[in-house]
């Protein structure tokens, strides 16, 4: 389970996409939120797209992983689609912010590796934001404020990339996920591997 978080503006969404078409052996969880579609947005394929009412039964018949509210809006990651693809040996791949990496790790702990992402500066995050023009200045202001807040918690995650190259960030992302895919503890059938094989010697 490898999830991305960032302040909104940061490039997470960006880097998620880049990394799908990069890494055809993982899988991105898509997370339900209560939220309106923005234009560029498919329901079913960046979110499943949610009443508030639909959100709160999810919640309460524990369908969902994690959950957060965020500027007033719902999001969670369903666990039917999750566990079906780790069952299935698939990694997959979380797009959330640090309070459902708090609860997946809480949850799922060794099975999580967590990437939080920088902006290279509080005015690049600004103008990212500003630029993408698919919120109001009133959200952009709240996003803004809301940022040194989402940042303080970089130290709860297993890794950094600070994103002034969106290349370059998946890069490094790629070679975390290629690095924890043979972490020791990950590798299923290894003892017998091993133990197999020290017969035979």
């Amino acid at each position: 389970m490898l999830v991305l978080s960032s302040p909104s503006g940061a490039g997470k969404t960006t880097i998620a996409r880049r990394l799908m078409e990069l890494e055809p052996a993982i899988s991105l969880s898509v997370s339900v939120t209560t939220r309106q579609a923005r234009p560029d947005e498919r329901d079913g394929v960046d979110y499943h797209f949610i009443d508030q009412g639909e959100f709160e039964r999810q919640k309460g018949a524990g369908e969902l992983l994690e959950w957060a509210e965020v500027f007033d809006n719902g999001y969670g990651t369903p666990a039917a689609p999750v566990e079906l693809a780790l069952g299935e040996g698939r990694d997959i791949l979380f797009d959330i912010d640090w309070q459902g990496a708090r609860q997946l790790k809480a949850g799922k702990g060794d099975d999580v590796a967590s990437v939080f992402i920088l902006p290279p500066s509080a005015s690049a995050l600004g103008e990212r934001l500003v630029r993408r023009a698919q919120d109001s200045k009133e959200v952009v202001a709240r996003r803004m404020a809301r940022a040194s807040e989402e940042i303080s918690h970089w130290e709860e995650y297993d890794y950094v990339v600070v994103n002034a190259d969106v290349e370059e960030s998946v890069r490094s992302i790629r070679a975390i996920l290629a690095a924890e895919r043979v972490r020791r503890a990950r590798r299923v059938g290894l003892e017998e591997f091993v133990t197999r094989m020290r017969g035979e010697l």
